[in-house]
């Protein structure tokens, strides 16, 4: 229940709050389409109190970006339990909750939003990425990948950001759908790399060994024959 009375807040308090804020409204908008204004005014505070606390939409747009990331890092975390296909899966799945929760603001970043350009985005950004790829390799088993698996996780990563950014745009493919193809799109790229390699060709049967006849790289394989039959 509100009392109309304005609780005071701690500077840090303030500063989180503000960063909250910011960040719902990048996620409904682009960042550059958001004024200080509207900022300070969701927060229920004036906006020379927002520059008390960030010099400017800059600073404050890195501050939303850094939780942002610490957010979407977080997705790509799934315990080293159960087949490999399935565990893409959950990932996927979270992943994609957070493309559609905060769809504006992603494709902002990925795309170049307000801070465009600066050393401290662009290392947020690489942040994410080498999360993903470090949890990719850690269930692999991996801890000194061969060129060719680098290759593979960090072509998939990127993968997975350019199909989330065209699904925005419309969204005219059902979301389930993409975050399956995704999975298959990961087994797929390990395969064509093992045609070509015995030391991916050994991570592949090893990949493959664990996976249920009912999981994601099992129904690949079975579209794969009947397409071919």
């Amino acid at each position: 229940m509100t009392t109309g009375v304005r609780r005071r807040m701690g500077v840090e308090e303030r500063r989180q709050q503000l960063i909250g804020v910011a960040l719902e409204l990048f996620s409904q908008r682009s960042p550059d389409d958001v004024s200080i204004d509207e900022i300070a005014a969701a927060a229920g505070i004036s906006r020379p109190l927002v520059y008390h606390y960030f010099p400017g939409k800059l600073s404050l747009y890195e501050a939303a970006l850094k939780r942002a990331a610490d957010d979407l890092a977080g997705r790509f975390v799934e315990p080293q339990e159960g087949p490999l296909g399935s565990r893409l899966l959950r990932v996927m799945r979270r992943f994609f909750d957070f493309v559609d929760e905060h769809g504006p603001g992603f494709a902002a970043l990925m795309r170049g939003g307000p801070a465009v350009g600066s050393s401290a985005t662009n290392a947020l950004i690489d942040s994410v990425r080498q999360a993903a790829y470090d949890q990719i390799l850690s269930h692999l088993g991996i801890t000194d990948p061969p060129a060719r698996l680098e290759l593979v996780v960090r072509s998939w990563i990127s993968l997975a950001e350019s199909t989330a950014l065209i699904w925005l745009d419309g969204r005219r493919i059902p979301r389930g759908e993409l975050e399956v193809q995704l999975v298959h799109d990961f087994a797929a790229l390990a395969a064509v790399s093992a045609a070509y390699d015995e030391e991916m060709g050994a991570l592949m049967r090893v990949m493959l060994r664990d996976e249920p006849t009912d999981g994601p790289f099992a129904d690949l394989v079975g579209r794969l024959i009947a397409l071919a039959s």
